[in-house]
C-alpha cells in the first residue's frame, strides 16, 4: 500500500505544478519576491514606504455552488475569474489597490489539465485586477470528494493609505448614486438559480432568443472585475465617498453596508436595464420581485456614492474602463438602509 493507492496522486499534484507556472508568471508585479513552488509567497512592500499610514486590507469568498455548471459544461477556464473577482470587488470597496491574491482548490482527485484550467481563469482574473497570484493549495480530498468535482475558494490583500480609506464617512444628503452594469448573475444566487432550471447537459445547452445565448454561457459568465473602473474614477480625480459589492443579499444586504448612520440610499429600478436573465428566471419560477433584490445583482454589480459635482465624471470614467454605468438613485437623510422604488 502506498499514498496513491490512497487516493492521493503526488505526480499529479507535481504535474499540475509545472502546467501552471506560465499563467502565474504572467501576474508577476515587480514586488513578487521568489518564484513559485516555496512554502509561501513574498510580496516586498518598499514601494508603499511613502504612504503616511499604510493599511492592508484583505478579503476571502469562492464561487459557491456556481462551479456544479463548471461540473456539468466540463468548462474551468473561466470559474477561476470568478473567484478572484469576489475578493478584489470587496476590498477595493474600501479603497484598496490589490496586490496579491492566493487560491485554494479542493478536488476529490488531481486531474492535472484541469487543475490547469482553472488556474488559467484565476490568472486572467489577477491580471484584471492588476495584482500577482503568489501562491495557492490544491488538496486532494479521496471519500471525501467525488473524483471529478471541486470546489475553489480565494483570498486577497490589498493597500491603502488610511487618509484614503473608504467608508462612507463622509455621505451627505444630495450625494448621487452610480451602478456599474454587472455581467449577469455573477457568483451568488446559484441554489436557487439551480432550483429555476435544470442542471443538465442538454438544459444547459439551450439556446434562449430572449438571452441571444446558450443558457449555460449566459449563466457561467464571469463575474465583472471592477478594479480598473474605480481606478479609472481616481485617475480622472472622482472621489468615491462609498462603495458597495452587489453579491450575496443583492441590494437589500449590501447597499446598507456602505452607509454611515443617518444616511439613507434611494435607488430607482427603472434607472437602468436589467439584464434578461434575472427576468427569465423571474417569469419561469413566478419569482417574488423583492426577493430577487435581495438574491441577485439584477444587472449592477456595484454601487458606488460620489457628490452631485462628480456624478457625471464617475460615469464617463467608468466607462472609459470599459464598463456600462448609471445614475440610479442618490443618498438622502433617514434611517440606515435603502429604499428600491
Amino acid at each position: 500500500m502506498d499514498y496513491r493507492s490512497s487516493g492521493v496522486d503526488i505526480e499529479a499534484g507535481y504535474k499540475s505544478v509545472e502546467l501552471i507556472k506560465g499563467f502565474v508568471e504572467g501576474t508577476r508585479r515587480p514586488e513578487v519576491i521568489g518564484g513559485l513552488g516555496g512554502f509561501a509567497g513574498a510580496f516586498s512592500m518598499a514601494k508603499y514606504s511613502s504612504m503616511e499610514d499604510p493599511v492592508l486590507v484583505s478579503g476571502t469568498d469562492g464561487c459557491g455552488t456556481k462551479v456544479k455548471l463548471a461540473f456539468i459544461m466540463d468548462k474551468h477556464d473561466t470559474i477561476g475569474i470568478d473567484a478572484v473577482a469576489m475578493c478584489v470587488n470587496d476590498i477595493i470597496c474600501g479603497g484598496a489597490e490589490p496586490l496579491f491574491f492566493l487560491d485554494y482548490i479542493a478536488c476529490g482527485k488531481n486531474h492535472p489539465e484541469k487543475i490547469a484550467s482553472i488556474v488559467k481563469g484565476i490568472a486572467e482574473g489577477c491580471k484584471q485586477a492588476g495584482c500577482s497570484l503568489v501562491g495557492g493549495e490544491t488538496a486532494e480530498h479521496p471519500g471525501l470528494m467525488p473524483e471529478d468535482e471541486y470546489d475553489l475558494a480565494g483570498f486577497a490583500v490589498g493597500i491603502v493609505d488610511r487618509k484614503k480609506i473608504i467608508d462612507g464617512s463622509t455621505l451627505v444628503p444630495g450625494d448621487v448614486l452610480v451602478g456599474i452594469a454587472s455581467t449577469g448573475v455573477h457568483s451568488n444566487g446559484f441554489s436557487l438559480v439551480r432550483k429555476v432550471f435544470d442542471m443538465t447537459a442538454e438544459s444547459l445547452d439551450t439556446y434562449y432568443e430572449e438571452l441571444g445565448a446558450k443558457l449555460g454561457d449566459t449563466l457561467l459568465a464571469p463575474t465583472r472585475i471592477y478594479v480598473p473602473a474605480l481606478s479609472s474614477a481616481a485617475s480622472a480625480g472622482v472621489t468615491i465617498k462609498a462603495a458597495s459589492h452587489i453579491t450575496g443579499g443583492g441590494f437589500y444586504e449590501n447597499v446598507p453596508r456602505m452607509l454611515r448612520d443617518g444616511a439613507h440610499a434611494v435607488i430607482r429600478k427603472d434607472s437602468y436595464p436589467v439584464p434578461p436573465i434575472f427576468t427569465l428566471m423571474k417569469d419561469k419560477a413566478d419569482l417574488d420581485e423583492k426577493m430577487m433584490y435581495n438574491t441577485f445583482n439584477m444587472g449592477i454589480g456595484m454601487v458606488v456614492a460620489v457628490s452631485a459635482d462628480d456624478a457625471d465624471a464617475a460615469v464617463r470614467s467608468f466607462e472609459s474602463a470599459g464598463d456600462k454605468a448609471y445614475i440610479i438613485g442618490e443618498i438622502t437623510e433617514g434611517e440606515k438602509g435603502v429604499t428600491l422604488c
